[in-house]
């Protein structure tokens, strides 16, 4: 065994994370006893675990959790002389500062607002149990955004209504990731994650520092490559994924949840009304053929939902009088999306109104003075007023003027009166036109939903209660594998195993051709082992497990044969990378640079063009209209590579592989390889293409055409981008994929690589779990034909699927995959056993052949 085993293993040992237990003992005799039972559970648990999710339902106490908690931590957490004093910061929405307010009074605990760090004491904190100065400090997110307050100042910190965070990569998660993240001890609360955006759950887990964003996508989801962050649980880690979800957060619906009175927790009484609305449809338009529409189109994309609302404005408006004057004396809020919807609102009713651009300070008093009935009706944005406000006091009557796909902003909104300890049944009138129908059918939908994922994780909690699930056991990486091994006699080897060892652990000089598309980096993760080379912390230590492994690949290839690897760069989102945008990791420069230091020669790359349009929708930094915002943030789109390397051959004099790779001159001709060394092939394409040739041509046929005129034409910027502009004035140009990609003459830069002939595409049409990052069947191919000759070894040491496997013994070659994944693992055998069967089962032409012979 060429790699030193005992230091990979203790390489292995280092990944096992610490516990993930981030505070401080606390006993029940510590808390409060104002709180309620379950109050003090949840406290002592917060505590305990330092860095945890509080998700309790309205009225539940969620602030009187979170001071006691920031209390109980300053009082027992270790001083540390190189961090600043103890003291705690609670980041709050605005409005709801008074709140804290009344119930810190309640706890006997000194808080104080502030706007800039400059204006925190020094939390110090005397023996006898009385503080000296404050300890907790109250601010809104507008502070923090701007830079005036900073987290890392803080001992403590709890973002309350921490949805906040649910836009992983913008410019607020990365301040609260990069400033936030200094606190040792750091809590979210909220009464709603989204069960509709599981992209909000896993920013809060990577926020706590209980799991990387990237590790929990590739643990728990299949991922949608075609547009970004849509993510769809598998089906078989549902259950473990909630599990998951209760291991660093509480969702507690009621009392009872963990195991206590319900007694004077009951939810008052929700009277939905909904309120439908003739569209106006002499406002239909016209299709692209010009024919004029007898109705207007459903409302069922983000912009005809606009269309609609800005359309049906006086209407609905109309309906809002009629249903006021029910009651014109009753306090109510108004809910509306749009500025228009807003300056209808308070030319026709005496509403007050808080808006984006008002003062700060104008904004909050108006709130406050609405939630203590000064105020008799307010008009507001669920998406600025939505979370953390509590107006259940003197309000009991929600309209809401349009209706959006918006769920999270709808939920909280309802429940800014929907709340324990309300005491009135709550209205809730929503007006919306037939042509949103679909926009309401949406909207119950996650309703329905979101009750779901309450009932899950109520579930989990009512089972399990606070203590430790199972799931630490379940979740928990393995650490060493078990070797399985199919093959079928000399032709093909499939191992499930860590591809460092079996390497290691064969002969010198045994293999022909080594075709792999490695790990990109810790971009991916394929399998719960800490063998994983997706598993890593960083690139550096991902290259750290690489070194293990590439001087194994030199010793096993054969002198003068070749190393193909499949890469791509990475896009570090500007939350990650600290500067505000997206830049570009170049992996495949340090994957060269690492290949060439452990003793391979780089005889250059391939490059595979991709999509820019598909590749925008799964990134979103390529987008047409961040472009014409500002250009200089606009990179490119991001090709793939294969890297060719080579070992060097055992004689230098004339640079010959040990074996070479020979043509059969009768089937590779001089013909042949002329046309091939040239680099691009003509023919004889007699005019531009003009844009009438696309007119009424379905889509397929207009990519084949602008293909064909891409390959046989000298190239001419303008001209294919007037052909695209003239695609845009027609409506044909479409947004989800690149119709008219340039394509290249160059040898070295393959534009027509079939993008999804891969064995994803069976495995999805078999019902099977498909890869992450599939390789496509014509890049093998042509590797494979080029590098190797027929009945010689090609191996793959992170096979997957088998694809190279696969298309090597379609080629005649010998195969060998090494592969960690032992689901993966299964289904390449399935390919390798049915390509064997197909190889050698006759078809019905075959047969009629033989009959012919015959007779």
């Amino acid at each position: 065994m060429g790699v030193d085993a005992a230091a990979y293993k203790r390489f292995l040992a280092r990944k096992v994370p610490a516990p993930d237990d981030f505070g401080v003992p606390c006993e029940a005799t510590d808390i409060n006893p104002y709180l309620m039972p379950h109050q003090r559970d949840i406290v002592a648990w917060a505590v305990r675990g330092g860095r945890r999710g509080i998700f309790t339902a309205f009225g539940l106490g969620k602030t009187l959790i979170q001071l006691e908690v920031c209390r109980l931590i300053l009082q027992s957490a270790p001083a540390d002389a190189a961090r600043p004093p103890l003291r705690a910061l609670i980041v709050l929405p605005l409005g709801v500062r008074q709140e804290f307010f009344r119930e810190a009074e309640k706890l006997g605990i000194p808080v104080k607002f502030i706007r800039r760090t400059e204006e925190a004491g020094t939390g110090v904190q005397r023996r006898g149990g009385e503080w000296d100065g404050v300890p907790i400090y109250l601010t809104n997110y507008e502070s923090v955004r701007e830079g005036k307050i900073d987290p890392g100042a803080f001992t403590v910190v709890s973002l309350d209504e921490a949805g906040i965070l649910r836009s992983f990569g913008s410019k607020t998660f990365s301040t609260f990731l990069f400033e936030t993240a200094k606190a040792p001890y750091r809590f979210v609360a909220t009464a709603t994650p989204s069960p509709n955006d599981f992209i909000e759950l896993l920013a809060y887990a990577h926020y706590l520092d209980v799991m990387d964003i990237g590790e929990a996508k590739t643990r728990f989801f299949r991922r949608n490559s075609e547009k970004a962050d849509a993510l769809t649980l598998h089906p078989h880690k549902e259950r473990e994924f909630w599990e998951w979800v209760s291991s660093w957060s509480v969702f507690v619906q009621r009392p009872s949840d963990l195991g206590h009175s319900d007694e004077g927790y009951g939810l008052p009484e929700l009277d939905v009304r909904w309120h439908e609305i003739p569209s106006d449809h002499s406002t239909a338009g016209a299709e692209r053929s010009g024919q004029r529409r007898m109705l207007a189109n459903a409302a069922i994309g983000v912009q005809d939902a606009a269309r609609e609302k800005r359309r049906s404005l006086p209407a609905r408006v109309e309906k809002l009088l009629e249903i006021r004057a029910e009651d014109h004396h009753a306090h109510r809020i108004i809910w509306h999306d749009l500025e228009a919807e807003r300056r209808a609102i308070e030319g026709a009713t005496p509403a007050t109104s808080v808006y984006g651009s008002q003062d700060l300070d104008i904004r909050e008093q108006t709130i406050i003075d609405f939630a203590d009935g000064k105020i008799q009706e307010l008009a507001a944005k669920p998406v600025m007023l939505g979370s953390g406000c509590n107006f259940q006091r003197h309000c009991s009557w929600a309209i809401f003027l349009g209706i959006g796909f918006k769920f999270n902003d709808f939920i909280q909104a309802i429940h800014r009166l929907q709340r324990f300890q309300q005491p009135n049944r709550v209205r809730i009138d929503l007006i919306y036109t037939e042509a949103e129908r679909e926009v309401r059918a949406t909207l119950e939908r996650k309703w329905d939903q979101h009750r779901q994922l309450v009932e899950n994780m109520t579930g989990i909690i009512r089972e399990y209660g606070l203590a430790r699930s199972p799931l630490a056991d379940r979740l928990s990486r393995s650490l060493g594998v078990e070797r399985q091994e199919e093959s079928s006699g000399d032709r093909w080897m499939l191992i499930n195993n860590d591809s460092v060892i079996e390497t290691a652990d064969m002969f010198d000089d045994g293999v022909d051709l080594v075709l792999t598309s490695i790990p990109f980096s810790t971009q991916y993760e394929y399998t719960p082992s800490y063998h994983d080379f997706g598993h890593t912390d960083d690139a550096g230590h991902f290259f750290q497990q690489l070194d293990y492994l590439t001087p194994e690949l030199l010793r096993v290839l054969r002198p003068g044969r070749n190393l193909v690897i499949h890469v791509k760069d990475r896009v570090q989102p500007g939350a990650m990378n600290g500067l505000g945008f997206q830049t570009v990791d170049p992996f495949h420069a340090d994957v060269i640079n690492h290949c060439r230091r452990h003793g391979f020669s780089y005889l250059g790359m391939r490059t595979i063009v991709t999509d820019v349009v598909r590749e925008n929708n799964q990134t979103y930094r390529l987008g047409w209209t961040e472009q014409c915002k500002d250009g200089s943030r606009m990179g490119c789109g991001m090709p793939e590579y294969l890297l060719l390397f080579r070992k060097p051959p055992t004689d230098a004099s004339d640079g010959y592989a040990d074996a070479p790779v020979v043509k059969d001159k009768a089937e590779y001709s001089r013909a042949r390889w002329q046309i091939d060394a040239h680099g691009f092939w003509r023919s004889s394409g007699d005019r531009l293409l003009q844009a009438d040739d696309f007119r009424g041509a379905p889509m397929e046929r207009i990519y084949k055409l602008f293909r064909e005129h891409s390959q046989t034409n000298v190239y001419d910027y303008e001209h294919d981008v007037s052909l695209a502009e003239w695609m845009i004035e027609n409506r044909r140009l479409p947004v989800d994929f690149m119709l008219m990609p340039p394509a290249s003459w160059h040898p070295d830069v393959w534009t027509d690589v079939a993008r999804m002939r891969t064995l994803n595409g069976a495995q999805k049409a078999k019902g099977r779990e498909m890869h992450l990052c599939p390789l496509q069947f014509d890049v093998c191919d042509r590797v494979i034909a080029q590098m190797s000759m027929p009945g010689e070894l090609v191996y793959d040491p992170f096979s997957g699927l088998g694809t190279v496997p696969l298309r090597a013994l379609k080629l005649g070659r010998r195969a060998l995959g090494v592969e960690l994944n032992p689901n993966y693992h299964a289904d390449a055998v399935y390919w390798m056993r049915r390509a064997e069967v197909e190889a050698t089962s006759p078809t019905l032409f075959d047969l009629l052949e033989e009959e012919a012979v015959a007779s």
